[in-house]
């Protein structure tokens, strides 16, 4: 048994100074209240994580009275570690064990590929009932389109708004598939929590923390997407402020960010996937699509993901892509997200994943 105190110290330079005491297995839990007592007796706030093999207490406030010298001299203690990361309930540290979100009996995390899959935009009942169909037999058990879009021109196509997501519930209701759509604003909240079963937090809205917050009291899987040029740690801080009202049903998602090159519509960061992967237990998807902006580099984008670690493809599929209202170059038809998907098999296979 081990566990785990995180102390907040003083903000220096980056983050917050915290420290992690690492009990030793087999410690007595009157062993850890005594300690835990001790701490909260200094005036700190304590949160308990309890996993399988572990009991994990972060520990937050001043904590400038703490005596760490009596603490690490217990004979129950293996180490005192100190750490900069200013997240806590996204870091590892706080939660050694890897995250899986179940949606419905389809989980994000673990051993399962989860494969999103759909249209840019939700166009009409035929076209979305039709993708929904031949993208489900191909092997997706996520259905992606979008209802309310974001676009870089106010003359853009922005979606069908709450009838979209009706037309949407009507293809979940043939297919089966989970719906997962993007929010915009804290306006439909309640109406995405009614009929989403993950709710997408687009990369324009990365860093929009009140919707962040306010998606924090819900109970509804969060697909958060990194912003364009957002780092690693502002993503992982950005999870944070979900987690922090409550909800801890966040998956992360790489879309490209921008950088120097124009020849791409982004530039596909896969280091990010081994890099959440050591920093934090939540699971991690990658977005092919948005990320190159081409629909001939989907394929070999998305087997590099499933060969670097990635938890979950997000892919976007089109039946008429010459004609689609919106992203129709980086959509791929369904006969070639087949073969895309015999091929993604393959490699999850060498991975340890199945799909």
């Amino acid at each position: 048994m081990s566990l785990i105190f995180f102390i907040k110290k003083p903000k220096i330079e980056r983050g917050y100074y915290k420290m992690v005491i690492i009990f030793k297995q087999n410690t007595e839990k009157s062993v850890i209240e005594k300690i835990k007592k001790e701490v909260e007796s200094e005036g700190c706030q304590t949160t308990v994580s309890q996993g399988k093999d572990y009991i994990v207490v972060g520990v937050v406030g001043d904590t400038s009275r703490v005596n760490f010298e009596r603490i690490q001299a217990n004979e129950n203690v293996d180490k005192v570690v100190r750490v900069q990361e200013p997240y806590k309930k996204a870091g590892r540290h706080f939660h050694p064990q890897d995250t899986i979100v179940d949606i419905e009996g389809n989980k994000i995390g673990g051993k399962r590929l989860a494969v999103i899959a759909g249209p840019c935009s939700v166009e009409s009942e035929e076209q979305i009932i039709e993708i929904a169909t031949r993208v489900k037999q191909s092997g997706a058990n996520f259905l992606r389109g979008g209802a309310f879009k974001p676009r870089t021109s106010p003359y853009s196509f922005q979606g069908l708004e709450l009838e979209g997501l009706e037309l949407l519930k009507i293809a979940k209701k043939e297919t089966g598939l989970p719906i997962v759509t993007e929010i915009m604003s804290t306006d439909f909240i309640d109406r995405f929590v009614e009929d989403v079963d993950v709710i997408q937090v687009g990369a324009r809205n990365m860093q929009n923390f009140t919707l962040l917050k306010e998606l924090g009291k819900t109970k509804k899987t969060i697909l958060l997407k990194r912003g364009l040029s957002a780092t690693i740690e502002e993503f992982l801080m950005a999870a944070e402020y979900i987690m922090s009202e409550g909800n801890e049903n966040v998956v992360l998602c790489e879309r490209g960010i921008r950088t120097f090159e124009t020849y791409t519509r982004n530039t596909l960061d896969l280091s990010v996937v081994p890099a959440i992967k050591k920093l934090s237990h939540l699971p991690i998807i990658i977005d092919p699509s948005h990320a190159a902006g081409m629909w001939w580099m989907v394929e070999p984008l998305a087997k590099a993901a499933v060969a670097v670690g990635a938890d979950g493809l997000m892919i976007e599929v089109h039946n008429d892509p010459a004609n689609a209202k919106s992203d129709g170059q980086q959509s791929i038809k369904p006969d070639k997200f087949d073969e895309v998907m015999k091929k993604v098999r393959a490699i999850a296979e060498i991975e340890g994943k199945e799909v």
